[in-house]
């Protein structure tokens, strides 16, 4: 298992295949696992590595000071230990808003940018009244004891998913520990992005479900794609928010294409 130190935390991450790097970040929750089928598949023709971001899965806790800038910080320190220069970095949800901020504070390590059903920071994404009702949630979440925490998000899936994928989930969300979904909670409820969307210089895809009820193709994923301005945004037929998992092969074929026109 591949692993970087960031000021004493430890960040693990998987490596599979050879070619142009491909670097995937998870969303809240979860963590490598979530990508297996993407490792998996895109492995022939890429370099893919997939974090365990700091707190989650393999990786070391984070300290309750942890900022949006220290997690992309750590991201870096990923694509520069794998050391194959500027990658494709693809985020998923929350690990969009990482990716983000990965390319506001380091662009050079950044090819290109797949951002999968995300957001520009909830406060940058969402209605003020939505954004204090899933932070009212989570905190809720967050109060139980800690042996009763089993954080689950509603609204990831459009039709049943498949009972793998739900296995896998359920493994990741117990696995979940309650210091890092507050880092993550303060870090994304705070997050404004959008001064940095006209900005982005290098190719973009935006990759979503249409039947996303987390980060709605309209308004968000609209909202990326009239400010990026070299954004293609694809919509996956019929899928909600994990569009890796409920669609994953017109998903990795959709990676796949995108970054081998552009490496």
């Amino acid at each position: 298992m591949p692993a970087v130190r960031v000021d004493g935390i430890e960040v693990a991450y998987d490596r599979a295949g050879r070619g142009p790097p491909l670097v995937l970040a998870h969303g809240a929750t979860t963590d490598a696992r979530l990508f297996g089928g993407q490792i998996e598949d895109l492995a022939d023709e890429f370099t893919v590595v997939a974090w365990d971001e700091p707190g989650a899965g393999r990786s070391r806790d984070v300290p309750p000071s942890f900022t949006l800038a220290d997690y992309a910080r750590c991201l870096a320190a990923v694509i520069e230990d794998v050391d194959l220069g500027p990658a494709h970095v693809l985020g998923l949800s929350w690990g969009g808003t990482v990716v983000l901020e990965l390319y506001r504070n380091h662009p050079a390590l950044v090819r290109t940018m797949l951002l999968v059903d995300t957001y520009a920071g909830w406060k940058g994404s969402l209605p003020a009244a939505e954004v204090r009702s899933r932070v009212e949630g989570a905190e809720r979440m967050l109060a139980v004891p800690a042996e009763a925490f089993a954080p689950t998000m509603p609204g990831l899936f459009a039709r049943q998913p498949p009972a793998e994928a739900v296995r896998l989930l359920s493994v990741m969300s117990a696995d979940t520990r309650a210091q890092s979904m507050r880092a993550q909670l303060t870090a994304m409820a705070g997050a404004d992005q959008r001064d940095l969307l006209t900005k982005i210089e290098v190719p973009t895809l935006l990759l979503w479900g249409e039947l996303d009820a987390r980060s709605p193709v309209e308004p968000v994923a609209h909202q990326f794609l009239g400010a990026i301005p070299r954004a293609t945004l694809v919509v996956l037929p019929g899928v909600g928010h994990l569009t890796n998992v409920e669609a994953p092969e017109p998903f990795n074929r959709t990676v796949r294409e995108f970054c081998r026109a552009h490496s």
